[in-house]
């Protein structure tokens, strides 16, 4: 993976007494999502009490600040910025006081006509103090008279366009949103009474929840307090062994259609490189995708050789199917310093290759005098691709052949995932043949969108493939390049 912006992740819990401390193992389980920025908001009564960070989970909060969070429902997210500042301002979860009483909103996604309703609302009075999407749904929010906080949500929804996967904390409780193209995942788990909203189901994994189904497209899901609520003086570890002693009831869920569900576009890079493996998404297990992706790869592109690696992690599911397929030896080639965060954080070029050179180092007794496959799940610039080729041929490899596990990354996107313009996307203007000139491998091949679809759109009603062909399921005119020509002068 070469500069692609991950997305954010978010998890909510309603109904437990300790739902900060919930809410702490499930954002850890989602950290892959987002690396900038973590926060919390914890409904306490009435009020809702947030701390938020810039850096990792584990760097913003301490045990201290959970212990101090007592609470019966929470929100969390972890953010990486699109067009956004890095901020603690901009760390979500955002948290507003309005009419209705106190909001904390989180979202997974990108609204493509945020700017318009900002200046509508800048207009119409409204006072902005962050540059977050999120804030603009508040402030629709806020502008509704609707009589609960789920139909102002709905009446925001009909003003909003793009990718989303929303949760927002309320005083009774806790309601989330998937936009009608079903862009981004979202599903909804249960520790008996209590409920757990989360991006993956490895977070609901991570605190033991049962998964009960996907936010569908155009849902709202409403979660309110109805009942006692769990044993107190309980861990999340007990409660996920299952030794604790639990209360069911505590908690309603409700759920409604608000949107008709369009074209469905779930965005295919969930499965290629943003979940988790051990995560599910429509039914499907992604590392298993990735295996899957992998044989067919080999398949697609046979070659001598002695060897097989995958760059960590994203890409070694997709390099294991791949040797399987193709009888080769599967090794740990690129060892990963897994103290260094994604190497798209960097903001300069010069110190995204140093990241690189500090996060991978090959291995040289594996490697040298060896042919090997190596295994990526995509090229966005092509600039760390050429470093890892680079780093394989300093430790001797006699050849590099390359092998992506997607097609050609040629256009822009506008739902969340930061990718640069195209102007600086090589396979926008070039064949494959000066791709494989410019990062200098020996070989290159990529899967083509047909193979995404005979593996993934099997059992998915529909993905957004709009990064490889840019047929985008919302209407992004007007936005930079979307046209596929450079907008970045």
């Amino acid at each position: 993976m070469n500069s692609i912006h991950d997305q954010c992740g978010i998890f909510a819990v309603v109904g437990h007494p300790r739902a900060a401390e919930m809410c702490y193992y499930g954002l850890y389980a989602l950290q892959h999502r987002g690396q900038e920025s973590a926060g919390i908001a914890l409904g306490q009564g009435p009020k809702i009490k947030s701390k938020k960070g810039i850096g990792l989970v584990s760097d913003v909060f301490t045990g201290e600040d959970l212990r101090r969070m007592p609470g019966n429902r929470a929100i969390g997210h972890v953010r990486y910025a699109v067009d956004e500042e890095i901020t603690i301002e901009n760390a979500q979860p955002i948290t507003v006081k309005m009419w209705r009483g106190w909001l904390s909103v989180a979202n997974n996604g990108s609204l493509v006509n945020a700017h318009e309703l900002r200046d509508l609302l800048e207009q119409g009075g409204s006072i902005f103090q962050t540059t977050s999407d999120s804030e603009v749904v508040a402030h629709l929010m806020a502008r509704s008279k609707a009589p609960d906080t789920a139909s102002a949500l709905e009446e925001a929804l009909g003003q909003i366009k793009g990718a989303y996967s929303l949760g927002i904390l309320t005083p009774q409780g806790a309601v989330a949103a998937r936009d009608p193209h079903g862009c981004r995942p979202l599903c909804i788990g249960q520790i008996d009474g209590a409920y757990v909203i989360s991006s993956e189901t490895c977070g609901l994994d991570a605190v033991g929840a049962q998964v009960i189904r996907e936010v569908s497209p155009g849902e709202i899901v409403s979660i309110t307090m109805d009942g006692p609520s769990l044993k107190t003086g309980h861990s999340v570890e007990a409660l996920a062994s299952g030794t604790a002693r639990r209360v069911s009831g505590p908690c309603r869920l409700q759920t409604k259609q608000v949107m008709e569900p369009l074209r469905q576009s779930l965005c295919v890079f969930e499965f290629i490189y943003f979940a988790r493996p051990d995560s599910d998404i429509s039914g499907l297990n992604v590392h298993a995708v990735r295996k899957a992706l992998g044989r067919k790869l080999a398949r697609k592109g046979p070659v001598e050789a002695d060897l097989v690696t995958g760059v960590p992690d994203s890409s070694l599911s997709a390099a294991a199917g791949f040797a399987e397929e193709a009888g080769l030896p599967y090794e740990m080639g690129l060892v990963k310093n897994r103290y260094i965060g994604r190497t798209f954080i960097a903001p300069e070029q010069a110190l995204r290759e140093l990241a690189v050179r500090i996060k991978l180092n090959p291995l040289r007794s594996l490697i040298e005098g060896k042919r090997v496959v190596l295994v990526d799940d995509s090229i966005v610039r092509g600039t760390t691709s050429r470093h890892i080729i680079g780093l394989l041929r300093s430790a001797g490899a006699k050849e590099v052949h390359v092998r992506i596990s997607s097609p050609p990354y040629r256009f822009p996107c506008y739902y969340g995932i930061d990718t640069p313009s195209a102007c600086e996307l090589p396979a926008a203007t070039l064949d494959v043949e000066a791709i494989r000139e410019r990062i200098g491998a020996d070989s290159l091949v990529y899967l083509d969108l047909q193979d995404l679809k005979d593996i993934v759109g099997a059992r998915v009603p529909g993905f957004c493939s709009s990064c490889f062909d840019g047929d985008y399921p919302v209407d992004v005119s007007g936005m930079g390049n979307a046209d596929g020509r450079c907008g970045c002068r």
